[in-house]
């Protein structure tokens, strides 16, 4: 009755450790969230994957291990790639 479906898309903060995607774009009202992610190098087209959630999320973006806060994270927009 129903068709299934996979979520191919989200917000970087609701990936689970281990899961990788590419950035698609990054949207903010927050001046402060744009310029930290400038300064990170975080754009469209970044791979990254998400190393650990808790008690603070550590992503890898270009080989490099960054420790992002929530809001930043809710702020990145990925296409989700498969393990």
């Amino acid at each position: 009755m129903f068709t299934s479906f996979t979520v191919t898309g989200c917000s970087l903060e609701l990936l689970k450790p281990g899961d990788k995607g590419i950035v698609t774009v990054c949207k903010s009202q927050d001046e402060t969230i744009r310029k930290k992610l400038i300064a990170l190098g975080i754009r469209t087209g970044t791979n990254i994957s998400v190393e650990q959630h808790f008690p603070s999320l550590v992503i890898k973006a270009a080989n490099i291990s960054l420790t992002i806060d929530r809001a930043t994270a809710r702020a990145i927009y990925v296409r989700v790639l498969e393990n």
